[in-house]
């Protein structure tokens, strides 16, 4: 569980009534709601307010049941399905629009400075909605852009909740600690004189993730509007108890952000740790040294050939350029010391591990290379980066670099460049990937665990300013240990062996 699960958890106890003892002596939620009932009364009388049409009465029938009386009509209906869970005795059920009045405001003509400069009055917008107390706004309005706009100046203690602006904003909260007006995506719960404003905060902070449920609209983000806010059913404990469940939440809230702070840095390390076991195990495995070479499967000299063939062969085909078969062989001397051999050239080379003596030790282009995938119309799916990891829906375009289920292709544009992935599903490869050619005389998960430990070296040389992408040179020219093919799929078998173990 992290900080705010458990918050959430704690939120939840507390609008259920099981955070705090219920005490007996407490005046019933039942008699501040007739006081709240009461004093609407009196000033709808009194024309200071408007009378509600909707106004209803929630009450729990002999039947166990829950009703609602709509006060204006005399209708009756039974609402047991909209009730979230149960309260304890004393509570009460009762619409926000029942109880408090709420608002909404406007956005003054932005381009009109007679309404922003040297203002001084506060506005608020969902952007400055900060899911805790408000002390201040990024911008002020002037007493013009008050009345020309016909905006009201909200009390201290008014919760505003955010109504528009799609997933990540729709349910955003404060509670105002000071004078205020708002645009019109915030909605303003203002006090009533007989509720702890905390405590409706405390109710709104839960209700965020469930708003979305009632989310609406023909625009790219859904909305929610006033009267969905105003017909949200609250859970109301008597006066003592709203007081004793904000003062016990004020009492926890520093250790619960103590344990999400320390859970992160709990996270944080556990990830830390993860990547460097993982690492490590890729480290061993590229070295020769995460199984024990077998006398019996030969060395991987034989593959030499193989590679070469298969080369020349997809060369003739049109599948690979000609310079793939430009091939370096790299080889202890007598000395013990590495060399290269590049045609007819011999140079010494420095390798950043030691190597077993079964293996052959040869350039990541000699049985890797970067292509263009094959040119084809028609209607398929686009394997962008954001589908390829799941974080979108598959897009259909008609042209491309098509590749085939089971290929390889390797990002080469964007931050996260030297990225791999295997096609799901035949498709259009996006614009900012290669197809990746493996040779068939490799073990192919050897190629990709060898790729895999690089990649953080490849994305910390990646070249371009305005759009970072892949450097091709050092990916070609990384120097690669190639086992005996039984060995490469030993090796293979133990990489995910103990990637299970330290999931």
């Amino acid at each position: 569980m992290n900080g705010k699960q458990l918050k959430n958890s704690i939120l939840q106890w507390a609008i259920q009534g099981k955070l705090v003892p219920q005490d007996p002596n407490d005046e019933p939620a039942s008699v501040l709601l007739e006081r709240i009932r009461a004093e609407k009364a009196r000033l709808v009388k009194e024309k200071k307010i408007k009378k509600d049409k909707n106004e209803s009465i929630i009450y729990r029938g002999d039947d166990n049941s829950y009703y609602e009386k709509f006060l204006a009509t005399g209708e009756v209906k039974c609402i047991d399905e909209e009730i979230p869970f149960e309260i304890p005795n004393g509570w009460q059920w009762e619409r926000i629009g029942n109880i408090f009045e709420t608002t909404s405001g406007s956005t003054p003509l932005s381009r009109n400075p007679d309404y922003y400069k040297n203002g001084n009055i506060n506005w608020v917008r969902t952007t400055d909605l900060n899911n805790g107390i408000l002390n201040k706004t990024e911008i002020q309005i002037t007493s013009k852009a008050i009345i020309d706009y016909n905006l009201s100046i909200l009390p201290q203690t008014s919760v505003c909740v955010a109504m528009y602006g799609g997933a990540g904003t729709i349910g955003k909260h404060c509670i105002l600690h000071f004078d205020t007006t708002i645009n019109q995506s915030v909605c303003a719960i203002q006090p009533n004189g007989f509720c702890n404003m905390d405590y409706i905060h405390t109710f709104i902070e839960y209700q965020r993730p469930f708003w979305m449920d009632f989310a609406a609209g023909s625009r790219k983000d859904p909305n929610i509007n006033q009267l969905i806010i105003k017909h949200c059913l609250l859970p109301i404990p008597p006066q003592e108890e709203q007081l004793r469940i904000v003062t016990k939440l004020n009492q926890l809230y520093p250790y619960i952000y103590q344990y999400g702070n320390s859970q992160n840095r709990l996270n944080q390390i556990n990830k830390e740790i993860w990547h460097s076991l993982k690492k490590s195990i890729l480290q061993e495995a590229i070295q020769g040294k995460l199984v024990p070479q077998i006398a019996e499967e030969g060395t991987a000299q034989e593959l030499l050939e193989q590679i070469r063939q298969e080369k020349l062969q997809l060369v003739k085909e049109g599948k690979l350029k000609k310079s793939a078969l430009t091939d370096s062989i790299i080889f202890r001397g007598d000395d013990n010391k590495y060399y290269e051999r590049i045609n007819e050239q011999i140079v010494e080379v420095e390798l950043p591990f030691e190597y077993p003596n079964s293996w052959i030790m040869l350039r990541l282009k000699d049985i890797c290379q970067l292509t263009d995938g094959e040119k084809r119309n028609g209607k398929g799916i686009c394997l962008d980066a954001k589908f390829l990891r799941g974080k979108s829906s598959a897009t259909i375009i008609e042209k491309g670099r098509f590749v085939y289920a089971g290929d390889n292709i390797i990002l080469v544009d964007g931050e996260n460049s030297g990225e791999v992935f295997s096609i799901p599903q035949d498709g259009y490869m996006g614009s900012t990937f290669k197809q990746l050619w493996l040779s068939s005389v490799m073990w192919k998960p050897c190629i990709l665990a060898f790729i895999l430990f690089y990649k953080e070296a490849l994305r910390n040389s990646k070249r371009g300013a305005a759009i970072p992408h892949l450097n091709k040179d050092l990916f070609y020219k990384l120097p690669i240990g190639i086992p005996p093919l039984s060995e490469q799929q030993r090796i293979t078998c133990q990489i995910n062996n103990l990637f299970q173990l330290i999931k």
